[in-house]
């Protein structure tokens, strides 16, 4: 390769949480690999800090702070990720993520003066959409990586800016800029999104940056080709026929170092599924930042149990709770964490467990998920089928897809304002997908489709798969454009 001088650097921007900066990392991974660039991510000092432990010695991504300074917007000290950050606290998060502005153009300027020539290109997450103000100011080709799925992420963008089509007494509605997507129920609404008046702040900053984004030079989707594509159609629509690119799966950036950061937590884990029969395992996780109800938690807990099934759970305190407290036995029913270990049942793993570990050993046969899409992609690139309990986002829109149009999903319950969920209908749905039933052999023949699909999807060399031409597509678009400096756009929102 050559050196670092004569390589074109591409500037990377996530958002400042798990399930964003994962995404992102992966896709850096996979650029590093084509030859004559080098990868710039930017972020705050503590995620820098986390994203270097997992970086290899030798590697062409680089790495740069930016300060949040969120002592300033009320934020407590070191609250620089939303994984670590209560929900009272979002607001004031948002707000310094948009004031990064300054710190983000300073800090390309002097990329620029170092290098002797401009970076190839930003790409932005799309909670950062003020960064297309930026690369315009400063004539950089500039795209939006959606590290989601096309159908749920155009929902998404689509409720947001169109926030009052869903303020209505009936329980579905149209979205007049996506009509595909034909009615849209009021049930599959985020929480965040069903019971907003379009006045509070997480609205407001969503909006805001979705809007700046549809002004961005293209957009990268995280999703493969034949996976929700009349999203595709939407984003094409909205990006006035600008490059619509889909690069996926980019899920699994951390496989070349697992050898060398196995912990004691992943080695308990595997150790535990190897106990087991093939495809016999359910696993358990929310996801990084949502959960669950404390009475929803109840009759999780007594449906795992009562299914005989077994298992392996995070968790984490449940929804209402400072997600960063320790663990209550109160959380749970009386007596159910001694029982299913003298029963070898289950494994209550806290806070954080090794997912892809887990979902590729040959042990683990499905997967109770809240269906963000890092998760989807993870359980369907091992063939791993989905028991779906959406909670926020576009979640609910995940689990609608893969259950309705892909049939590798089922779902348990929706939300955590859903009270009807119920510890009997959970074991008897983990039954269906884990049993020998007519529907569990129809989702697990589904999801190994789905695997397929994307180990040709990323296939290299002779026929090149859709995303290594998309990836190279992108690269060569974005290196043969030279945009022209301009001042700062009044009319962009």
């Amino acid at each position: 390769m050559a050196n670092g001088r004569e390589e074109r650097n591409i500037v990377m921007f996530p958002f400042m949480a798990h399930g964003h900066l994962n995404p992102f990392m992966a896709l850096a991974r996979e650029l590093e690999r084509k030859e004559g660039y080098t990868i710039t991510i930017v972020n705050t000092p503590l995620n820098i800090q986390r994203l270097k432990s997992s970086l290899p010695s030798q590697t062409n991504i680089r790495l740069a702070e930016i300060p949040l300074n969120g002592t300033k917007y009320g934020l407590p000290p070191d609250a620089e990720n939303t994984d670590t950050l209560s929900h009272e606290f979002m607001g004031c998060f948002l707000e310094a993520s948009e004031n990064l502005i300054s710190p983000f153009k300073n800090l390309l300027i002097d990329i620029t003066r170092h290098d002797g020539r401009d970076p190839v290109c930003i790409i932005s997450d799309m909670f950062l959409g003020w960064t297309v103000k930026v690369a315009n100011e400063l004539g950089i080709y500039h795209t939006v990586f959606i590290a989601g799925a096309g159908y749920s992420m155009a929902i998404y963008f689509s409720t947001s800016l169109n926030i009052h089509q869903s303020q209505t007494d009936d329980q579905e509605f149209l979205l007049p800029d996506f009509p595909e997507a034909s009615k849209i129920q009021k049930s599959r609404l985020g929480i965040d999104l069903k019971f907003t008046d379009g006045t509070n702040s997480w609205w407001r900053f969503r909006s805001h940056q979705f809007s700046l984004c549809l002004c961005s030079d293209a957009i990268l989707l995280n999703t493969i080709e034949g996976l929700g594509d009349i999203g595709v159609k939407y984003f094409n629509r909205k990006m006035g026929g600008k490059p619509i690119w889909m690069i996926g799966p980019t899920c699994s950036y951390n496989q070349e170092k697992r050898g060398e950061k196995l912990s004691s937590k992943t080695d308990s884990c595997c150790e535990w599924l190897d106990l087991h029969p093939p495809a016999s395992v359910l696993y358990v996780s929310f996801g990084s930042y949502s959960n669950i109800l404390p009475s929803q938690m109840m009759e999780l807990a007594l449906g795992l149990e009562a299914s005989n099934k077994p298992f392996i759970w995070v968790i984490r305190p449940p929804y209402g709770f400072n997600i960063t407290e320790e663990f209550r036995a109160e959380w749970l029913p009386l007596g159910f964490e001694e029982r299913i270990n003298e029963k070898n049942q289950g494994l209550l793993v806290h806070k954080w467990a090794p997912q892809q570990e887990i979902l590729s050993h040959k042990s683990t046969g499905a997967f109770l998920s809240h269906c963000g899409w890092n998760s989807v992609l993870e359980s369907l690139s091992q063939g791993v089928p989905i028991i779906g309990w959406p909670l926020a986002g576009e979640q609910c829109f995940n689990s609608q897809m893969l259950e309705n149009e892909v049939g590798v999903c089922i779902e348990v319950a929706r939300g955590v304002d859903s009270a009807t969920v119920k510890h009997d209908e959970v074991a008897r749905l983990i039954k269906v997908v884990l049993g020998k039933t007519e529907k569990g052999e129809e989702m697990r023949k589904k999801a190994y489709q789905m695997k397929e699909k994307m180990e040709d999807a990323l296939r290299e060399g002779g026929l090149e798969g859709s995303s290594i031409k998309a990836i190279n597509d992108f690269l060569g678009t974005a290196t043969s454009i030279k945009k022209s400096s301009l001042p700062s756009d009044p009319s962009l929102p």
